[in-house]
């Protein structure tokens, strides 16, 4: 499965351009559409790690935002801000029928807009982070819960 979605996001991520999102430690950070098959393989590999409130890492576990980021600063080396709404602020607004793999998709989760942040991953289906009690894990965008809480999405990179 890997195999098959990197090669679909390598291949969707052609036409990303250049964000507002800050570059960590003054460094321009190389390209969105360069980079697309490494943040599917780093969001990958981190199936099944545990969530954790406030949590940014591996080794803690993650939140939302806290998974995002660490993509996103990993990878492209583009520090994010650390809420998901915070996140939303960035970059270009994009269709939901325009999604890339590596766009970054946002619900309505507690009652109000934007309050949880997850990775596109291709053929409908996301990467994330879910809530107390979960792992991060893949889930289809066509599921009714992510339906009804759908926000919009966002595309940041460079």
């Amino acid at each position: 499965m890997v195999g098959a979605l990197s090669v679909l996001f390598v291949a969707a991520t052609g036409g990303a351009r250049a964000q507002d999102a800050t570059p960590a430690a003054g460094e321009t950070p190389p390209s969105f559409a360069s980079r697309a098959g490494e943040i599917l393989f780093r969001a990958m590999a981190l199936l099944g790690t545990r969530y954790h409130r406030g949590g940014s890492s591996p080794e803690t576990g993650f939140d939302c935002s806290g998974f995002v980021g660490y993509l996103y600063r990993e990878v492209l080396n583009l520090r994010l801000p650390r809420s998901a709404w915070e996140i939303w602020r960035h970059g270009d607004e994009i269709a939901r029928d325009t999604l890339e793999p590596g766009d970054l998709v946002f619900f309505n989760t507690m009652r109000r807009p934007y309050s949880h942040v997850g990775v596109f991953i291709g053929d409908s289906k996301f990467i994330h982070a879910p809530a107390a009690g979960g792992v991060v894990r893949t889930e289809s965008l066509n599921e009714h819960y992510w339906a009804k809480r759908w926000n919009g999405a966002k595309r940041i990179g460079t």
